[in-house]
């Protein structure tokens, strides 16, 4: 049954996704044990039965395409740009920049206050709303961190500055930048640097990498990205470019060539 979703299910008959048969398949589950439990009818045990989800390809930038990013971005210094350039070199999640404020922002102690975050939720009123903005503490307390801001993007954030209740990406106190539009903001830009197959959180992925491979303390790295453990780190956002590879594999070259 769970191959014939996958190759034929669906109103088009086109497959579902690996995710929705195992929910499909959890929700059988949870069925067939109510009736053993409650009408206690003899079914077939699905407990073990899943569908292994293939890893979705991490997408980071190299280092050329992230130098023609960082130069159209500093070349073109509006607020939301100069947001998508503090993420490229701070990490910061899409929630986070979203709602950050200027007073988050110490540039005294050339730092970034990182407390709270933006979403979209589902919701449902009388008016009839299903969606709605809410700004609210991260989910863990290891994501309320402090990160440092480095020399050059202080330099370019402080041109900029606005009062401290106003937002970074719209400079001001009463109007925010949503995560869907930012991202609808950040395809427009990559798309004029010529950078495609991109998402907003591969800035996130690319700060990692480049931080391990310029020889990062690992331990430091996770309290930036707001990790609660250095293992989420390493195994979720740090990804070895080629080139680091290729320079890690240099070295063996001295065993050819020692006599």
């Amino acid at each position: 049954m769970s191959s014939e979703l996958l190759t034929s299910g669906g109103a088009k008959a086109k497959g579902l996704a690996p995710k929705m048969v195992n929910s499909i398949l959890s929700l059988m589950t949870n069925i067939l044990e109510y009736a053993a439990r409650e009408k206690s009818i003899q079914t077939a045990d699905t407990k073990d039965i899943s569908i292994k989800q293939p890893p979705k390809p991490i997408r980071i930038l190299s280092r050329a395409e992230q130098q023609r990013l960082s130069s159209y971005l500093r070349d073109n210094p509006t607020p939301c740009n100069m947001g998508i350039l503090l993420c490229l070199y701070t990490g910061l999640r899409i929630g986070e920049i979203c709602a950050l404020t200027w007073e988050d922002i110490l540039m005294d102690e050339q730092c970034l206050y990182i407390h709270q975050t933006m979403q979209r939720i589902q919701v449902k009123d009388c008016a009839g709303k299903k969606a709605k903005i809410i700004i609210m503490p991260p989910k863990s307390d290891c994501s309320i961190r402090r990160i440092p801001i480095p020399d050059e993007v202080r330099q370019l954030l402080l041109p900029i500055q606005k009062h401290d209740k106003a937002y970074l990406l719209t400079g001001t106190e009463h109007s925010y930048v949503e995560p869907r539009n930012m991202e609808n903001r950040f395809k427009a830009v990559t798309n004029e640097c010529d950078i495609h197959d991109v998402n907003f959180h591969a800035l996130r992925h690319t700060f990692a990498t480049r931080c391990v491979e310029l020889g990062f303390d690992v331990k430091s790295l996770s309290e930036i990205l707001g990790h609660a453990s250095v293992n989420i780190t390493m195994n979720r956002y740090v990804h070895p470019s080629m080139e680091l590879k290729k320079k890690n594999m240099n070295p063996l070259s001295e065993l050819l060539t020692s006599k």
